[in-house]
C-alpha cells in the first residue's frame, strides 16, 4: 500500500526503539545455542511448587511416549471451563516449567483451571510432533472432558501464545478434519500464523518495522521455522501456516490478541480477520505498547491485567471487538 497505510503503522521511532531494545532478547544464532536458551530459561523459572494446586499428569500418547501435563488451579474459582495450554518458544523452547509462573497468572486472573502441555520440541522432534501431543492431549480431554474437571467439550478452551497459538489454530483446523469433538473456544495470543518472515518479502508490514532490535527479531522467527519444519515447501500447509487454510469455517470461536511492537502483530490480526470472514465468531485485540511475549511478565503488568480482562470478558461471551480493529489490508505491503 502507500502513504496511508505507512501512517496506519509507523515503525517505532529511535527513542522508543531505544528504551524498548533494552528489553529485547540477546541476539545469539538459535539454530546452534536453542539448548543453551532452554537451560538458561530452566535457571531463570523457578516456581515453588504447592501441591494443592499445582499437579503434575500425563497423557500416555498412541505411539508410547508419555507427554506431560501440569493443572493449575486458581485460588478462587470465578469462571467455568479449563483452559488447556500450549506454549511458546519457537516450537523449539519453552516447556511446562519455564512456563509455570505465566500459567500460574493465568489461572488465577481468568479463575479457571490451566492444563499446560509439554509437548515435543524441535529439532530433535520436527513437525508434525508437537502438533501431534496437543492434538492428543486435546482429543484425550475432548473425548472424555472429566479428565480435566471440564463437564462437557465445550467447557475447554484452546490457548496459547506464540508458537502455541499457531499450535491452538492448527488443532482446531485438525480436530475439525477428523471429525473429532471441537472446544468451545480459541485463544490465540501474538501467534505465528505465515511461513515467510523475512522483511524483504512477507506481506507484512509489521515484520519490517518490529523485526530487529526488539523482543523477538524476524531472524529468530525464521529460525524457529526452519527448525520447526525443516522442508520450505511443506511449510505451506495449513496446520503450520494456518493463514493460508482454503476454509476456516466451522470453528470454534476466536479470540486474537496481538501486541503492538511486535513482528507477528499483522499476520496474527490478519488470521482473525480471515476467520471472521470465513463465518467464525472472532474477536481481535491489539494490546499497545506491548511486545512479543507480554503474558510472561509478572502478573501485575498492565498488558496482563488488560489482556486477561479480554480473555475472561470473551470467554464470559463478549465477542464484540472494544474498538474497531485495523483494516485486514492495513498491515500489507502494497
Amino acid at each position: 500500500m502507500g502513504a496511508a497505510a505507512d501512517d496506519a503503522n509507523p515503525p517505532v521511532n529511535p527513542l522508543m526503539r531505544a528504551i524498548l531494545g533494552l528489553f529485547s532478547a540477546p541476539r545469539i544464532n538459535m539454530r546452534e545455542d536453542y539448548e543453551k536458551v532452554r537451560r538458561a530459561q530452566r535457571a531463570l523459572s523457578w516456581v515453588p511448587r504447592d501441591p494443592d494446586r499445582i499437579l503434575d499428569r500425563s497423557v500416555t500418547a498412541q505411539a508410547g511416549h508419555k507427554i506431560p501435563l501440569r493443572i493449575f488451579l486458581p485460588k478462587s474459582s470465578t469462571g467455568e471451563g479449563v483452559l488447556l495450554f500450549f506454549h511458546g518458544g519457537g516450537w523449539t523452547i519453552g516447556d511446562i516449567d519455564t512456563y509455570s509462573a505465566t500459567c500460574r497468572t493465568m489461572a488465577e486472573l481468568t479463575g479457571r483451571v490451566v492444563c499446560s502441555v509439554g509437548y515435543r520440541l524441535a529439532p530433535e522432534h520436527p513437525y508434525p510432533a508437537a502438533l501431534e501431543d496437543c492434538l492428543e492431549v486435546a482429543e484425550t480431554l475432548l473425548t472424555d472432558p472429566a479428565l480435566a474437571g471440564a463437564a462437557r467439550p465445550e467447557d475447554i478452551t484452546l490457548i496459547g501464545d506464540s508458537a502455541g497459538g499457531n499450535l491452538v489454530a492448527a488443532v482446531a483446523l485438525a480436530l475439525r478434519g477428523r471429525g473429532s469433538a471441537l472446544p468451545g473456544a480459541q485463544i490465540l495470543f501474538y501467534p505465528v500464523t505465515q511461513w515467510d518472515h523475512d522483511p524483504a518479502t512477507s506481506p507484512y508490514r509489521s515484520v519490517a518495522h518490529y523485526g530487529t532490535g526488539l523482543r523477538l527479531t524476524a531472524v529468530e522467527v525464521q529460525d524457529y521455522v526452519a527448525m520447526y519444519q525443516p522442508d520450505p515447501e511443506l511449510r505451506l500447509s495449513p496446520l503450520i501456516s494456518p493463514l493460508l487454510a482454503e476454509d476456516l469455517s466451522g470453528l470454534p470461536r476466536a479470540l486474537v490478541v496481538t501486541a503492538e511492537y511486535d513482528l507477528l502483530r499483522d499476520e496474527g490480526e490478519a488470521f482473525g480477520h480471515a476467520l471472521r470472514a470465513a463465518g467464525t465468531p472472532t474477536r481481535i485485540e491489539r494490546i499497545d505498547g506491548a511486545l512479543h511475549g507480554f503474558i510472561g511478565l509478572p502478573r501485575l503488568s498492565r498488558h496482563v491485567t488488560t489482556a486477561y480482562q479480554l480473555v475472561t470478558d470473551f470467554l464470559d461471551g463478549n465477542l464484540a471487538d472494544s474498538r474497531p480493529p485495523p483494516s485486514p489490508s492495513a498491515g500489507r505491503r502494497g
